[in-house]
């Protein structure tokens, strides 16, 4: 068999053969271990790939480079000892290709059992770099297709309790770790069902995960707690608000990540305990007040404008003309474009956050939800972020090569595509929506507008809501990860550190009004 790879040229090959020669290989160079098989697979990728495949096959290449992406990953990871370092480039062309399976036309087309392992594996990736909040949304897309792909869920167990772990204190924790035993507890059940849908070999560590939750946490009082049986909210039907915050995975709350619990209808993400110096004062805390209540504000101007079905009083009277290409006007319009202007705004704010909190130094006029991570004029990474285990933190890193990153711009969520873009043509040029999609430009046509930046209402409805979510994990991923530093500031105090106490009360919601 060594020999037939030593030997192989692909020229002579189909492409469906070419294929099976390649997922074999890489098969074979995990399974033996064998580093240079895996590198000469990667090689045949790329040799296969200057082909332009089409339809399934493209789908099927993406889905084998990935795998020898994961192999050469995760052997220099063990060799090198980088599993924490912050960039990892198969990490990247992992998730690139993956994602560009996704996005294929044909997707859809091949075996369901492939689309649910590049969904799987997509969502392991995320969650390796940090990005748990949405890869148990892919998860979740697996197991819609298939509810007894146990990989699927058998990994969102997994990372659950992970999940779990970045909380500081509080039930949510413990109710993180209720979830996570139920959905292991029915991997291993699907397992015994459907022995064919992964490897067997997990069963043993999907176990281990069980062992320990039931070992260190009192699962029938946590139930009986929290009523979590219960698997639909309670909410009334007709507060279509909250319903709709909750069943759009919108709240900022993390239970809202596990399910339409009602304890999960409420925005309850707050800081960890805090260790300062005496006599410095904790001004973060006003800022994540500040930070929670403009992406509540931007979300509920999203609802309200994508519910609106009248004419609002001030756009009564308004003399505007029109242009023939069927222009979207009206406060609702202007509404969505203030819901997402806000949000965005609040990724820098995030910045400005961090770069106070962790004392990066960065001058005010430099800081950048985009250059904070780097040192200015350089690619690599901040040591002080790179130096650091903060799982949440990475993530957040991570989400912001989604926005910026150009080799992410064809493969990313098409409605995430080009939000930078967007962003700066609502705030310093011209958008111009359309209630309806127009046919192929004309550029001929006397009415086309060169001028304009343009796009449906609905294409703004569905990138001001995937910019919401967006946000949404960026900030759980700021709060997680301080408190993971907050847990490494509070282990290195001297042992006979002497700490007071100072405890904020809440600001009542009654005072929440203009006097």
């Amino acid at each position: 068999m060594a020999a037939f790879y030593d030997d192989l040229k692909l020229d002579s090959f189909s492409d469906l053969d070419c294929l099976l020669i390649i997922g074999t290989a890489i098969d074979k160079a995990g399974d033996d271990d064998d580093a240079t098989l895996n590198a000469r697979a990667l090689a045949w990728c790329g040799q296969l790939d200057a082909r332009s495949l089409n339809g399934k096959h493209a789908v099927m290449l993406d889905y084998f480079r990935s795998n020898a992406l994961a192999f050469a990953g995760a052997r220099r990871r063990s060799e090198e000892e980088s599993a924490w370092k912050w960039d990892q480039e198969e990490l990247q062309k992992k998730i690139y290709f993956l994602r560009r399976a996704t996005r294929n036309p044909a997707y859809e087309q091949v075996d369901l059992l492939m689309q649910c392992q590049i969904l799987t594996n997509l969502a392991n990736s995320l969650s390796h770099c940090g990005r748990f909040v949405e890869a148990s949304a892919v998860w979740t897309e697996a197991l819609r297709k298939n509810p007894k792909f146990w990989m699927a869920r058998g990994n969102r167990g997994s990372s659950l309790m992970d999940y779990a772990r970045s909380h500081n204190d509080g039930p949510h924790g413990s109710i993180f770790m209720w979830v996570a035993h139920r959905e292991l507890k029915q991997a291993l059940k699907d397992m015994e069902e459907e022995p064919t849908l992964g490897d067997q070999n997990l069963r043993s560590y999907f176990a281990s995960k069980i062992d320990h939750i039931e070992r260190h946490f009192n699962l029938e009082a946590i139930n009986e707690t929290f009523s979590l049986d219960a698997s639909e909210s309670n909410l009334n039907a007709d507060d279509k608000y909250r319903r709709w915050c909750l069943f759009s995975g919108l709240y900022l709350n993390t239970l809202n990540d596990i399910g339409s619990f009602e304890l999960a209808a409420y925005d309850d993400l707050n800081l960890p305990d805090m260790v300062t110096e005496v006599g410095k004062t904790p001004v973060v805390v006003g800022f994540f007040n500040q930070l929670k209540q403009e992406f509540v504000s931007a979300r509920w101007l999203y609802f309200e404008a994508v519910n609106s079905d009248e004419v609002h009083d001030s756009d009564l009277g308004v003399h505007l003309y029109n242009t023939l290409d069927y222009p979207a006007y009206g406060l609702a319009v202007e509404k969505l474009k203030i819901s997402f202007r806000m949000a965005y705004s609040l990724l820098d704010k995030i910045a400005y956050f961090l770069n106070r909190y962790l004392e990066l130094g960065i001058a005010e006029y430099d800081v950048s939800f985009r250059g904070i991570w780097k040192q200015k004029k350089s690619p690599e990474v901040r040591p002080e972020f790179n130096a650091s285990n903060n799982w949440p933190l990475r993530g957040l890193y991570w989400l912001s090569k989604d926005l910026f990153e150009s080799e992410f711009a064809d493969v990313t969520d098409p409605d995430a595509q080009g939000l930078s873009k967007l962003r700066n043509h609502l705030e310093h040029k011209y958008v111009k929506v359309h209630a309806i999609a127009l046919q192929e430009p004309d550029t001929s046509d006397m009415w086309f507008d060169d001028f304009a930046h343009s796009l449906t209402i609905d294409d703004l409805e569905r990138r001001t809501l995937r910019l919401l979510r967006l946000v949404r994990a960026a900030l759980i991923y700021l709060i997680l990860g301080m408190h993971t530093e907050e847990r490494s500031r509070h282990n290195k105090l001297p042992a006979d550190a002497v700490l007071g106490e100072f405890e904020l009360k809440a600001f009542e919601d009654d005072r929440k009004q203009r006097n």
